[in-house]
């Protein structure tokens, strides 16, 4: 059986995909498809983050040791999450059969202005500083997300589990730093790979997602409006995307 596994991005757990991980299974046919946890995040929130990619890499795959699921495996990944696959397909080819890369930025390809627009700090520092789960989760939301229909959706969902799975500011802190330091391979790792950004994203500009591309010569597609949590503001295009370039093998 194939198998997908899905990784979210800074403090974002799995219990913030939304509809997204049955959409993708209707779309590809039935896959496994399994959402991990990074160290500190999700149902891990008690765990400590590690401070390099390559140590929440190494936690993902004692997880899926851990669950009895074999590889090869399918990644799909959002922003952070990118950075550990791509950590992965880099030194653990042959346990990958393919990435999907979401809005997501690299050092030494784009720069730093690039993968943290300046113009979201300021909104980043509010939602650090705040204490009311609801309000951290509608200023996360309004940063991440152009879907005007989002918040009925999701926002108190988002809010519980904020409530309930909080990710330390020690913990988001380390994940920045391992984000921020982490050096990517000079080469494109010999995995296939699809890169997806959106025009819409205001937190990493969406030209950090072309440069990967162009670097490693993969496929790109690029949504016209929708924001950083891609998956969130289309799910039906990111499976589509998906499902075209990866497709269902016959048999």
């Amino acid at each position: 059986m194939t198998t997908w596994v899905l990784l979210r991005g800074l403090t974002r757990g799995s219990g913030h995909w939304a509809t997204f991980p049955d959409m993708l299974q209707r779309r590809l046919g039935g896959p496994r498809v399994v959402t991990l946890d990074l160290p500190g995040n999700g149902a891990l929130s008690a765990q400590r983050s590690p401070r390099t990619i390559a140590a929440m890499r190494a936690d993902c795959q004692r997880q899926l040791h851990a669950l009895g699921v074999p590889a090869p495996y399918h990644v799909l990944a959002v922003s952070l999450g990118g950075l550990v696959a791509i950590d992965w397909a880099a030194h653990d080819p042959a346990s990958l059969a393919a990435c999907v890369l979401v809005n997501g930025s690299l050092r030494g390809v784009s720069p730093w202005h690039q993968r943290l627009r300046p113009s979201s700090y300021g909104r980043l520092l509010r939602i650090a500083a705040g204490s009311n789960a609801f309000q951290q989760e509608c200023a996360i939301l309004a940063l991440t997300s152009r879907d005007a229909s989002a918040a009925d959706r999701v926002i108190d969902l988002w809010a519980a589990l904020r409530a309930h799975q909080p990710v330390s500011r020690a913990n988001a802190l380390r994940q920045l730093w391992a984000a921020w330091r982490y050096a990517p391979p000079a080469r494109a790792p010999a995995v296939p790979m699809l890169v997806l950004s959106s025009l819409g994203d205001v937190l990493v500009d969406p030209r950090c997602s072309a440069s990967i591309g162009t670097r490693w010569t993969c496929e790109t597609a690029v949504h016209p409006w929708a924001g950083h949590d891609l998956t969130l503001d289309d799910p039906a295009w990111v499976a589509d995307r998906v499902a075209l370039t990866f497709p269902r093998p016959s048999g």
